[in-house]
């Protein structure tokens, strides 16, 4: 295990920076491919973070069984590199209590993942795609961030009922609740004319103008509210 938590890092995790050794074709880097995943086991990985006065901090890690990597309560931000959920040999990962931003990347290459954490970030926009095929994933928590849509509850996400807490723009399927897609908003903090229309605007506009009048008229047309009103001014 890889472990960096608590040291208050502060900057972001470049893309791209996943270097994997050229021992993972026997000393060939030509036959490296374009986007770095992690296979087997047993391999160097060089892992970069760019820090706030633009220095690099660079770890040279020798990826054995149970393979993991922990960067959780520092101050990285920026999004999440698709290269690290390249890394087919990760089994832990733990992103939480940081400030990243962004969309989750996919996770259908990391085949051995058994833990993920990535709760209590401002990640926005959609879960990823079916998880079902991840067997191996015992651990989820995407919990405390800005995520919106629906989560599907046919995608394995099930197995992971308290995952999505705190996450207002979010609706999770499950056995008694259903989602209607068509009526979630698509764009998290849009105000109520940009979600609902002018037409919604105008609409309501007018019932409490209808409801106001109906008030005025029967307050005038009514004997005994009229005297209680003006016992009452008296």
């Amino acid at each position: 295990m890889m472990d960096f938590s608590g040291n208050k890092f502060s900057g972001l995790l470049p893309n791209g920076n996943f270097n994997i050794s050229s021992e993972f074709n026997n000393g060939d880097v030509r036959r490296l491919p374009a986007e770095p995943f992690l296979a087997i086991r047993n391999i160097e990985i060089k892992i970069s973070v760019l820090v706030v006065d633009n220095s690099e901090l660079s770890f040279n890690y020798h990826l054995s069984s149970n393979a993991g990597i922990d960067l959780s309560d520092n101050l990285l931000h920026g999004e999440i590199p698709r290269g690290l959920f390249g890394l087919q040999g990760l089994e832990y990962l733990n992103l939480s209590y940081n400030s990243l931003d962004g969309q989750v990347p996919s996770l259908e290459k990391m085949q051995r993942l058994r833990a993920l954490d990535l709760s209590h970030n401002s990640l926005s926009g959609q879960t990823p795609g079916n998880i079902s095929r991840l067997k191996e994933l015992v651990l989820l928590n995407f919990s405390y961030n800005s995520l919106s849509g629906f989560v599907p509850w046919k995608e394995g996400y099930g197995r992971f009922p308290g995952a999505f807490v705190g996450n207002p723009d979010l609706c999770v399927e499950s056995r008694r609740v259903k989602c209607d897609s068509g009526s979630l908003p698509t764009v998290p903090g849009k105000s109520f004319e940009e979600t609902e229309g002018p037409i919604s605007v105008w609409i309501f506009c007018i019932s409490a103008f209808v409801s106001f009048y109906f008030c005025v008229v029967t307050l005038f047309c009514s004997t005994r509210a009229r005297s209680c009103l003006l016992q009452t001014k008296v």
